[in-house]
């Protein structure tokens, strides 16, 4: 048997790996069109950075180590430029010559490439993507020799916002140019707001809803808003695209944006041919909308899937997530499952809530405030997405609610997860079981929550917005228009507002709050929940805070 694997990095060298553990007789031959066939491409930015010191650490394996440990055939610097499927064989074009490749048994793993916006004068301004060894090679050395004091970056995903990272740590003013609302399209608007802030605080210039028009001949970037930037480079992060290019003539079916159409054993509409990784589309868990995700973990997964199902092991794929995270200088965001955007684009019927916890418990040293953000179905409970920002902690409870997701866990059986407890390491109630209580009391109707965006309407309408934090937290930033009425002074001095009044309750994170509104509820009033309360508000609304 020979099987033939186009591509490597995670998809491909994850299915020839196993696949050699399968089968110790196949002949396995790997073709990668780069110099390098393993290497850690989530691992660039930080050696821009300088936090991954060695540049050979970047290098996972070698052809030489490969073809020592696994009898791999590795042939770099070869690029497939034909398939002739009808009789199995591939047409590889390398520097020196052009030669055909039989193969009983066909993996892609193509990859994905930078996408480069049509810039006008972009060849007057050194520019550099982030997807390669040679991408980083180019950078570095670029700084190394040139000493740059401003950069651009176009793009606000992962490589964009971990590039900013990494050249403002080297001393550089960073320009982020990002031509939606908000980074990070994974997270939604109210919890990307404070990935931002970061930004801004480490004084990372942000423009958002902005595009370039055009570069100049003395390397000045011209924005759409009329703001002109003096730049040495240029970094582009503005997403990427199937590297599907040399399959538009063959009878592979290609989708959305070029993305490969694949089953769920990962077959392509070619029997014996199958595909993996950046380049294909796959189903999402919970809507099944086929879309491309360029993440490595699902790509690693994807491969040992694929090997299993071409050597005659029965597997079938059931979708992916998308869980992923990223780190912005002090802040960590997470995110898994739908968002709220994409809730709304599908026409879901959800309920959202955010719940505030700490990494680990009150009392021991440098515990750190995690937000935690949960989609989910008020009628049956189903968990639709989540998304979590903070300084620590982030990681563990997203990859709960993953978890969680995939094992089709309802929000009421949030509070029962037993998550480990010591001081150093967690809290007694996890934000995670309290993200449960939260969407129990939702689901029960002991709580009404009143979302940030909802808020100017329903004061519109004419509900009254008490603040029962205390006077010193008042004094110190509330909503404008907000009434000051501390929580622990209800029952002994209560409300002179007519029964008939709807009442907005807040509080800084939303508990306080939540007791002032069962004690309301309780003395007779209509009472709605401001759900994420001012700590929440005030970072996506900060033009309707005053001081007093």
């Amino acid at each position: 048997m020979r099987y033939v694997i186009v591509g490597g990095v995670a998809g491909g060298m994850s299915a020839a790996t196993r696949l050699r553990r399968l089968d110790e007789t196949a002949e396995i031959i790997i073709i990668d069109k780069g110099a390098y066939v393993s290497f850690a491409n989530c691992g660039l930015p930080y050696y821009v950075a300088g936090e991954i010191t060695e540049r050979a650490d970047l290098l996972v394996q070698t052809p030489a180590k490969l073809k020592a440990r696994f009898n791999l055939d590795v042939r770099v610097n070869s690029e497939v430029v034909g398939i002739q499927s009808y009789q199995k064989s591939l047409t590889v074009k390398t520097a020196t010559e052009e030669y055909q490749l039989s193969y009983d048994k066909l993996l892609l793993s193509p990859g994905g490439q930078a996408t480069i916006p049509p810039l006008s004068g972009l060849s007057n301004l050194p520019s550099y993507t982030m997807r390669s060894v040679a991408d980083v090679d180019a950078v570095t050395a670029f700084i190394e020799r040139e000493q740059p004091q401003t950069i651009a970056v176009i793009g606000g995903g992962y490589i964009g916002l971990e590039m900013s990272e990494s050249l403002t740590n080297r001393g550089i003013k960073v320009h982020l140019i990002n031509r939606s609302a908000h980074v990070l399209n994974t997270v939604d608007e109210e919890m990307a707001v404070f990935v931002e802030q970061e930004l801004r605080e480490q004084a990372v210039e942000l423009h958002l809803k902005t595009q370039i028009t055009a570069i100049t001949a003395d390397q000045k970037v011209i924005l759409n808003d009329g703001r002109v930037i003096a730049c040495d480079a240029l970094i582009i992060a503005a997403g990427i695209k199937p590297a599907t290019g040399f399959l538009e003539k063959t009878p592979i079916a290609l989708g959305k944006d070029g993305g490969i159409i694949v089953n769920e054993q990962f077959e392509t509409t070619v029997t014996d041919i199958f595909a993996v990784g950046d380049a294909i589309l796959v189903p999402q868990l919970i809507s099944k909308e086929a879309s491309l995700l360029a993440l490595a973990s699902p790509a690693n997964r994807q491969g040992r899937f694929v090997a299993d199902v071409m050597s005659g092991l029965s597997r079938s794929f059931k979708g992916t997530l998308g869980t992923s995270i990223v780190r912005v200088f002090s802040q960590t965001v997470a995110a898994t499952g739908l968002n709220e955007s994409d809730l709304k684009r599908l026409g879901y019927h959800y309920q959202v809530l955010h719940v505030m916890g700490k990494n680990h418990a009150g009392y021991y040293p440098h515990a750190t405030g995690i937000l935690l953000k949960v989609l989910f179905n008020k009628d049956d409970g189903q968990l639709y997405g989540a998304q979590a920002i903070g300084q620590a902690g982030v990681d563990k409870r997203i990859d709960v609610l993953a978890t969680a997701i995939y094992a089709k866990l309802t929000i009421d059986q949030l509070p029962e997860l037993e998550l480990s407890y010591a001081p150093p390491f967690g809290v007694a109630k996890d934000v995670v079981n309290m993200a449960g209580y939260v969407g129990m009391n939702i689901s029960e109707g002991l709580t009404q929550p009143i979302q940030w965006h909802e808020l100017a309407g329903k004061v519109a309408g004419g509900a009254v917005l008490i603040d029962v934090r205390s006077a010193a937290e008042f004094a110190k930033g509330h909503i404008v228009g907000a009434l000051n009425h501390p929580l622990d002074a209800i029952r002994e001095q209560p409300l002179t507002i007519a029964k008939e009044t709807t009442l907005i309750v807040s509080c800084q994170t939303g508990l306080r709050s939540y007791i002032a509104e069962r004690l309301l509820t309780q003395q007779g009033y209509t009472v709605y929940n401001l759900d994420g309360a001012y700590h929440l508000y005030a970072q996506i609304q900060s033009e309707k805070v005053e001081y007093k």
